[in-house]
């Protein structure tokens, strides 16, 4: 599973600075926007450490793209930072900043603890401890990877090599990327393609299919069509061949994507197209 730990940075003489209902409303609001981010690429906020978030991705709720949706949550925390910081200026003088490390690795997971202390959803590992330092090590407002989760996620965010990190208590170093943005990338095809693809091999026929459609398409005949088929199968792979192919017949290609972690929004997909329609460099093939 994939843990993300985040925590505020400079908690202590912030707390100095403000009296303590200040203080609370100061780490409530903080904590409001925390909760709202991680919800929305469903992770799974397991404890409160102070000004700390423990925080699963993988367990209780398993998804094939954890590792992403942790990285983009962490990049999210930044985004909701940023924006609450105007309001707590105004109204406290304050400004916050916090620091994100991620690591994804073997848990042990179950009920841990007795009495009023017991853990349903409890884990037992290095993971959240590594996942911890890398936070401790963070600069403010970064979120720190380790080459674990890298492996995971590179090609869908664009990442700076921190070299391998000396962490507190962990017996060997562990190498850690900083997260800068993500990337273009929308797919696993899409990582693939900077990695150079194989040749397409047995899918002559429904690349002519979806020329005939395009054919009649041009000539006035409105045409829809739905490529559908088990995950893997190559779906992706079979438009971008389509899309290829069309590429010197004067055409505008408008794509647009939904997301697992974007059911929050029904329009993400036309969302996704007006993005990549504005976007600097949108290829236009003419």
């Amino acid at each position: 599973m994939t843990v993300m730990f985040c925590d505020l940075v400079g908690s202590t003489p912030l707390s100095e600075q403000l009296d303590p209902e200040e203080f609370r409303e100061v780490v409530r609001a903080y904590q409001e926007v925390c909760a709202e981010v991680i919800g929305r690429f469903e992770g799974y906020l397991a404890k409160y450490l102070g000004d700390g978030l423990l925080v699963y991705f993988g367990y209780p709720q398993a998804h094939d793209d954890d590792p992403q949706r942790a990285v983009h949550a962490g990049l999210g925390l930044m985004d909701a930072i940023a924006r609450l910081n105007p309001r707590l200026e105004q109204e406290h003088g304050v400004r916050l900043a916090v620091r994100v490390g991620v690591h994804t690795g073997l848990v042990v997971a179950g009920e841990m603890g007795s009495g009023d202390t017991r853990e349903a959803l409890a884990i037992v590992g290095d993971t959240p401890n590594i996942a911890a330092r890398l936070q401790e090590g963070a600069a403010p407002n970064a979120v720190v990877i380790s080459t674990a989760t890298y492996r995971l996620v590179a090609g869908y965010f664009a990442c700076r090599d921190l070299g391998a990190q000396s962490l507190k208590g962990i017996s060997q170093p562990v190498a850690a990327y900083q997260v800068r943005h993500a990337s273009t990338a929308r797919s696993r095809l899409d990582v693939a393609m900077r990695r150079g693809l194989t040749p397409l091999v047995g899918r002559e026929q429904e690349v002519q299919l979806l020329l005939d459609c395009w054919e009649q398409a041009r000539q006035g005949q409105g045409q829809l069509v739905v490529v559908s088929g088990e995950a893997g199968i190559g779906k992706s792979r079979l438009l971008l061949e389509f899309q290829r192919t069309i590429a010197d017949a004067g055409t505008t290609w408008l794509e647009g994507h939904c997301s697992a972690s974007g059911q929050h929004s029904a329009y993400l997909p036309i969302i996704d197209v007006l993005k990549r329609a504005f976007e600097p460099g949108f290829p236009r093939y003419a």
